[in-house]
C-alpha cells in the first residue's frame, strides 16, 4: 500500500491523467476495431449450421412479427391523430400526388401516408414554434431576436420531415440499384430454366427477401398484382414507379417491349444486368477517385498540425530558450 502511494506521488497528477486518457482511448479503439472486424459475430459456418437446423428462424420470425405489429400500431395511432387534417391537406392534387410518389419511393405505401406526413409536419412546426419562442423569450425577451427564433423554429420543424423523407427515399433507391443486377441474374436463370415471367418474378421475390429485402418486396407486390388480374405491362410500369430507380423503369420498358414483340426475355435481362454491373463499377471507381480529394480536409485540419507540432516544436522551444538566455 505504501509502495503504491509512493508511486502515485512520484508520478504526479499530470502523468496519471495522461495514462488514464491513453488507456481509455486504447480501450475505445480496441472495442471499435472488434466491432468493425466482426469478431463478435458468429462465423459463417455456425450461421449456416443454424440456418440448416432452423434454430434462428423462429426467433427472427417472432422478432420481425413484433416489429411489424409495433409499426402497424404506430401507423394506426398516427392515422387516427391526423385524420382531422385529411380534408385540409388534400386540396392540392398535384402536390399530394408528388408527395405520394416520394413516400412510395421511400417505402410508405399506405393510402393515408400523405395525410400522416402532413400531420407530422404540422406537429413538428408547432413544436418548433414553441421551442423557438421559449428560447427567444429566455435569451432575448420581446425583441426582434425572439421573432427570428420563432421563424427559425417553424422552418426547421416544417422542413425536417421533408429532409428525412428525401434521405430515406435516396437510401432505398441506392439499395435497389445495388441489388438489382443480382435479381436480374437470378431472373435470367429462372427464365432459361423454363419458368414464365410470372413464376420467375415469384421465385426472385422469394429469394431476394434473404439478401435484398427491398427488391424482394417490390417483386412480391408485382407478383400479387399479377395474381389479382392486372396486365403485365401495368404491373411492370407500377414496379418502376414505386421504386423510383431509373434503371428499373428502363428494365420495365424493355420487358414490356420484349413481351409485345415476342423477343427473348433472357437476352434482354442479361444485357440489362451487364449494363447495370458496368454502371455500378463505374460509380465505385468514381468514388475511389474522389477519395484523394476528400482526404485533403482531414489531413490539413487534423494530421498536418500534429506533424507540424512534433517536427517543429522542439526546434521552436530551443530557439525560445536561446533567445531568453541572450
Amino acid at each position: 500500500m505504501i509502495t503504491s502511494l509512493t508511486l502515485v506521488a512520484a508520478l504526479g497528477p499530470a502523468t496519471i491523467a495522461s495514462i488514464a486518457v491513453f488507456v481509455a482511448v486504447t480501450a475505445g479503439a480496441w472495442f471499435a476495431i472488434s466491432r468493425v472486424s466482426g469478431d463478435d459475430k458468429p462465423t459463417a459456418e455456425s450461421r449456416l449450421d443454424a440456418l440448416r437446423s432452423g434454430r434462428t428462424s423462429g426467433g427472427n420470425n417472432e422478432e420481425s412479427e413484433k416489429n411489424r405489429k409495433k409499426g402497424e400500431a404506430l401507423a394506426a395511432a398516427l392515422e387516427k391523430a391526423t385524420s382531422p387534417l385529411e380534408k385540409t391537406v388534400s386540396g392540392n392534387e398535384k402536390e399530394m400526388s408528388d408527395l405520394r410518389e416520394k413516400l412510395v419511393n421511400a417505402g410508405f405505401r399506405r393510402e393515408t401516408a400523405p395525410v400522416v406526413f402532413k400531420g407530422i409536419q404540422f406537429i413538428l412546426a408547432g413544436t418548433g414554434l414553441f421551442l423557438g419562442g421559449a428560447v427567444g423569450l429566455i435569451s432575448d425577451g420581446f425583441t426582434q431576436g425572439m421573432l427570428m427564433k420563432l421563424a427559425g423554429g417553424v422552418v426547421v420543424g416544417f422542413g425536417l420531415p421533408t429532409v428525412i423523407l428525401g434521405h430515406l427515399a435516396k437510401r432505398r433507391r441506392e439499395k435497389i440499384f445495388l441489388g438489382l443486377p443480382d435479381a436480374l441474374d437470378l431472373m435470367v436463370v429462372c427464365v432459361e430454366a423454363g419458368l414464365g415471367m410470372d413464376q420467375a418474378l415469384r421465385k426472385v421475390a422469394e429469394e431476394m427477401m434473404k439478401s435484398h429485402k427491398d427488391i424482394g418486396e417490390e417483386f412480391g407486390i408485382a407478383n400479387q398484382q399479377l395474381q389479382f388480374g392486372r396486365t403485365r405491362s401495368e404491373v411492370l410500369q407500377a414496379l418502376g414507379f414505386r421504386s423510383g430507380v431509373d434503371d428499373l423503369k428502363q428494365l420495365a420498358s424493355i420487358l414490356i417491349q420484349a413481351d409485345k414483340f415476342g423477343s427473348s426475355v433472357a437476352n434482354a435481362l442479361r444485357v440489362q444486368s451487364d449494363s447495370m454491373r458496368v454502371k455500378r463499377r463505374q460509380i465505385a471507381e468514381e468514388k475511389a477517385a474522389k477519395t484523394a480529394v476528400k482526404m485533403i480536409f482531414p489531413l490539413v485540419l487534423f494530421i498536418f498540425p500534429g506533424i507540424f507540432v512534433v517536427l517543429v516544436g522542439p526546434a521552436g522551444i530551443n530557439m525560445y530558450r536561446n533567445m531568453l538566455s541572450k
